[in-house]
C-alpha cells in the first residue's frame, strides 16, 4: 500500500500545532488532528498482555508467561503465535501500540526487571525479540523495542550513565534492536539512562545507528518523563515525548521562534509520527485487518509447558496417575504470574499451581512458611461494598471539605488511578471486611500525602507520608504503606475506610489492605513437614514475590526471601520424591539442588501457570525450556555482577564477556549454563557437516519417549588476533524425534556470527572458525571448523 503524502499532510500544520502534536494527550494517547485526518495513538503497557489505557481491575487482559520464559522456549514460532494473541487483544481494547518488546539484557542477575528482558545473549534476545515483533505487528499493532539502550539495571536509573565501550556497545547491547529494525518494528522507546555521556532522550545513537545505516524509519517515543529538556531533545532524533500533556516539549513554539530549534526538526517528527498513524489506522479512518485467534487459553496453556525448565531429575518425573502429591510453598496457592511494575496486567482468571494439579491428582495443601511482607489489598473475596453489599469497594473522591465529587465500584483496594476531575483533593476508599479468622489484623492504607486510616468509626492511622521519589514506577505502583493492628472476630463486617489527600506530583495510587493472623513460623512448616510425610511426592513451591523482584529497584541477594531453602530440606527430609518448583523471574540460590529428586523453573509463567505446570508433572507435555540465562551456585561467584553505579556511572568493566561468556573465563563453574534444560528422553549428537549456510546436525532420540531438544551452535576462535569470548552464541533450531529415530537438522549460521565491530565498521577476521555443538553453552560435543 501507499504511504500518504506526509510532506503534505504536515504543510497544512502551523508551528502551534505541529508542537501539539509531539506530546502526549494524556499517559496513554497522543493528540488527534482533525483536519489532517488525524485520530489519537492509543498506547498501553505490555509485554504479557495489554492492560490497556491506565489501571483499571475492572478492565482484565490475558496473561502471557514473562519474556524470560519466552525466551526459555527457544521456539520463535511460538513466540510469533504468541504475538498474534497480543495483536488480537490490543484491537479488542483499541490500542494501537504496545509497549514492548523489553529488548535489553541480563547483564547481572541482580538486576529488578530482569523478568521483563529475554535473556543474557544478544542473539537470543533479538530472534526471540523479532518473533514477538512480527507477531504484533502483524495484527496492526505497533510493538515497541524498548529501552534503547543499556538499561540494564534499575538502581539509579533514571539518571544514570552507562559506560560502553564502542565495540560491546554495537555488539551486545545494540544487536538486539538493529535485529527489531531488521524485523521491520514500528516504535523504538528511548531509555531513562545515559549512554557515555548523554541522556538517551538527546542522544546521537538515535540518529546512528538506529535512523542512519540501519534505516529505522519508526517513531522514537521516550520513556514516561525521560524528555527532560527543550532544545537539546528536539534537535536530536527523538520523535514523541510522553506522557502529557504537560513536557519540555510545550515550549518548542518559542524555542523555534528564537532559533533552538528549526521547524524542520519538527517536521521530521511528525512524518514519522504519521507514518505510524498511518500503520496502525489512525490516519484517515484506515482499519488494519483483525487477527483471529482461536483456543487462546490453550496456547497459554503450550507456553507454560514449553518454557519450563527441567534442571534436574532422578526419574520421578513424570509423575503417574493416582499419586498422593502434597503441595507446599508460599507460591503454590496464590501464584505470582507476572513480574512487579509497569508490565503488569489483571488477569481474566489465574490457575494457580495448586489449582492445576488438584484438577488431575490427590492433594493436601499448605504454604509452609510465609513469604510475602507487603500488605494484602482488600479483594472480592473478603470486602463488599458499603452501601449494597455487592463484593468490591467504594472509592470516592472528595474535595477539601469533604465533599462527594464522583464515586465508582472498585473491586480491589489497590486503586492506582483516578480520574481527576476539579477540586479533587482526597481519594477514599471504603468497604466492608467480612473477617474469618478471630485475632489481632493487620490493616494497611498507602500512599503520599496525609493518610487516614478509620476501623469502624475509630482513627488507627493519621500520618504524613512525604513524597521522596521521582521513580514513576514507585510513585504510581508501589506507594509507602502505614499500618495498625485491630482485633477482630471471626464472623462479623468490619467498616474501614481510608483517605489520602492528593499534592502535586505523588499521582493518585492509594491502597486499602487487611491481613488475618497466621500460625506461627514453627507450626506452619511443622504442618508442611506432616502433609509431606503422608504423601506419595511432595511438589514444594518456591520462589520470590514482587517485594524481590519489580521495576524501580535492584536485587541486593539471590538467596530465596524468607525460609524457604529451610522448608524444602524439611520436607526432603521426610519425603524422598521431593519435586521442588521455582518460580521467579531470574536466577535464585538453589543450596539443596542436588538433594531433592527434581527441580524445575516456570519464570511467572502467566495465567495459566497451573495447568502448564500439572501438564509438564504428569507428562502430559515435555518440559520444553532450555536456560536463557546461567545459574550461578551462589552469589559471590558471580562474574558480573554489579548494577550500582559509582557517582552516577555504570561502567560497563567486562565489555563483551557478560552472562555464560563471562563464566567461560572464571575459575569457578556455575550451577547451569545457559541452554541447558532435560526432558523425559535422552539424545546423542552424531554428527555434523558444514554446509554453504552453516552446519547439518544429525542427533538420534536414544530414550523411552518422543522428544524435542534444541540443538545450538556456538562459535570459538582459540587463534584470534582479536580480543573475543571463548565462545559465542550464534544459531540454534528445534529437532523431535520418536525413540530410536535420528533426525537431520539444518542450522544456518549468519555472517554476522563471524564479524566484530571496528571503529570503521562490521569486518570479519581472515581465518577458519570453529562451530561448537550441542545442548548447552558447556556442552558441545560436535565440533567442525568453518
Amino acid at each position: 500500500m501507499d504511504e500518504p503524502d506526509f510532506d503534505q499532510l504536515v504543510g497544512k500544520l502551523d508551528v502551534a500545532r505541529k508542537v501539539r502534536l509531539l506530546t502526549g494527550a494524556t499517559g496513554w494517547r497522543t493528540h488527534d488532528e482533525p483536519d489532517i485526518g488525524l485520530r489519537s495513538i492509543v498506547v498501553s503497557d505490555g509485554p504479557i498482555g495489554v492492560r490497556g489505557q491506565g489501571w483499571d481491575e475492572r478492565s482484565t487482559s490475558l496473561a502471557l508467561p514473562s519474556p524470560t520464559a519466552l525466551a526459555a522456549t527457544w521456539d520463535v514460532d511460538l513466540v510469533r503465535r504468541l504475538g498474534v494473541l497480543l495483536a488480537s487483544e490490543a484491537r479488542r481494547k483499541g490500542v494501537d501500540v504496545l509497549l514492548a518488546p523489553t529488548l535489553n539484557l541480563h547483564r547481572s542477575p541482580f538486576a529488578g526487571r530482569h523478568f521483563e528482558c529475554y535473556s543474557e545473549d544478544p542473539v537470543l534476545t533479538a530472534r526471540i525479540g523479532a518473533a514477538y515483533i512480527t507477531g504484533v505487528q502483524s495484527g496492526g499493532v505497533a510493538a515497541t523495542a524498548k529501552h534503547y539502550v543499556a538499561n540494564d539495571s534499575e538502581t539509579e536509573r533514571m539518571t544514570l550513565d552507562a559506560d560502553v565501550d564502542e565495540r560491546t556497545l554495537h555488539e551486545v547491547y545494540l544487536a538486539p534492536f538493529e535485529a527489531a529494525v531488521e524485523a521491520g518494528v514500528w516504535v523504538v522507546m528511548s531509555a531513562y539512562n545515559g549512554v557515555n555521556g548523554t541522556t538517551m532522550s538527546e542522544s546521537p545513537l538515535l540518529a546512528e545507528p538506529l535512523k542512519g545505516s540501519w534505516g529505522f524509519d519508526g517513531l522514537v517515543v521516550s520513556d514516561w518523563g525521560a524528555v527532560r529538556s527543550t532544545a537539546p531533545s528536539a534537535n536530536a532524533a527523538q520523535d514523541l515525548a510522553m506522557p502529557g500533556p504537560e513536557s519540555p516539549w510545550n515550549d518548542l513554539v518559542a524555542a523555534v521562534e528564537n532559533g533552538e530549534v528549526p521547524e524542520s526538526a519538527l517536521d521530521r517528527k511528525l512524518e514519522r509520527l504519521l507514518r505510524l498513524a498511518s500503520r496502525v489506522g489512525a490516519l484517515n479512518g484506515s482499519t488494519p485487518p483483525k487477527p483471529e485467534v482461536t483456543a487462546p487459553h490453550d496456547l497459554l496453556r503450550e507456553a507454560v509447558a514449553a518454557s519450563t525448565v527441567l534442571l534436574r531429575n532422578d526419574g520421578t518425573l513424570p509423575l503417574s496417575p493416582g499419586v498422593k502429591v502434597a503441595v507446599l510453598g508460599p507460591n503454590a496457592a496464590t501464584a505470582r504470574i507476572q513480574g512487579g511494575g509497569s508490565a503488569g496486567v489483571y488477569p481474566e482468571s489465574v490457575v494457580s499451581f495448586l489449582d492445576g494439579i488438584e484438577e488431575v491428582a490427590d492433594v493436601v495443601h499448605t504454604a509452609g512458611v510465609r513469604l510475602q511482607n507487603r500488605p494484602s489489598p482488600l479483594t472480592t473475596a473478603n470486602a463488599r461494598h458499603p452501601h449494597h453489599d455487592e463484593p468490591g469497594v467504594l472509592v470516592r473522591l472528595l474535595d477539601a471539605e469533604g465533599t462527594e465529587l464522583t464515586t465508582e465500584h472498585r473491586l480491589l483496594g489497590r486503586i492506582l488511578e483516578v480520574p481527576l476531575v476539579e477540586g479533587a483533593h482526597t481519594v477514599e476508599i471504603h468497604g466492608g471486611l467480612a473477617v474469618d479468622v478471630t485475632g489481632e489484623w493487620t490493616i494497611s492504607v498507602a500512599g503520599f500525602g496525609r493518610l487516614t486510616l478509620d476501623v469502624d468509626g475509630e482513627r488507627l492511622v493519621d500520618s504524613d507520608v512525604p513524597l521522596d521519589t521521582d521513580d514513576p514506577a514507585v510513585i504510581h505502583l508501589t506507594p509507602p504503606y502505614r499500618q495498625a493492628t485491630a482485633h477482630l472476630t471471626a464472623g462479623t463486617t468490619v467498616d474501614l475506610v481510608a483517605r489520602r489527600e492528593l499534592r502535586e506530583h505523588t499521582g493518585t495510587a492509594t491502597v486499602l489492605a487487611a491481613d488475618p493472623p497466621r500460625l506461627s513460623d514453627a507450626d506452619e512448616l511443622a504442618h508442611a513437614v506432616d502433609l509431606a510425610r503422608a504423601s506419595d511426592v511432595a511438589v514444594v513451591v518456591v520462589g520470590t514475590t514482587d517485594e524481590i523482584e519489580s521495576e524501580g529497584f535492584d536485587r541486593t541477594s539471590l538467596a530465596l526471601p524468607g525460609r524457604q531453602d529451610e522448608l524444602v530440606r524439611a520436607v526432603r527430609a521426610v519425603n524422598d520424591r521431593t519435586v521442588v518448583v521455582v518460580n521467579s523471574g531470574g536466577p535464585v540460590e538453589l543450596p539443596w539442588r542436588d538433594e531433592v529428586s527434581a527441580v524445575l523453573l516456570t519464570w511467572f509463567p502467566g495465567q495459566e501457570a497451573g495447568h502448564g505446570l500439572a501438564d509438564v508433572l504428569f507428562g502430559l507435555r515435555e518440559p520444553g525450556g532450555r536456560l536463557p540465562t546461567t545459574w550461578p551456585a551462589t552469589q559471590r561467584d558471580l562474574p558480573v555482577s554489579n548494577v550500582l553505579p559509582d557517582h552516577g556511572v555504570l561502567r560497563y568493566d567486562e565489555g563483551l564477556h557478560l552472562g555464560y561468556r563471562a563464566w567461560h573465563r572464571s575459575t569457578t563453574r556455575p550451577a547451569y549454563w545457559l541452554g541447558h534444560g532435560l526432558g523425559y528422553t535422552t539424545w546423542t549428537y552424531e554428527d555434523a557437516t558444514p554446509t554453504t549456510s552453516g552446519v547439518r546436525v544429525r542427533i538420534r532420540n536414544t530414550g523411552p519417549r518422543p522428544g524435542r531438544e534444541v540443538v545450538q551452535v556456538y562459535v570459538t576462535r582459540p587463534d584470534s588476533t582479536v580480543e573475543r569470548p571463548a565462545r559465542w552464541l550464534a544459531a540454534w533450531a528445534i529437532a523431535s524425534a520418536d525413540p530410536g529415530q535420528t533426525t537431520d537438522v539444518h542450522i544456518p549460521v549468519p555472517a554476522r556470527a563471524y564479524q566484530h565491530w571496528t571503529p570503521d565498521g562490521w569486518t570479519t577476521e581472515p581465518g577458519q572458525f570453529t562451530l561448537l555443538i550441542g545442548p548447552s553453552s558447556a556442552n558441545t560435543p560436535l565440533t567442525i571448523h568453518h
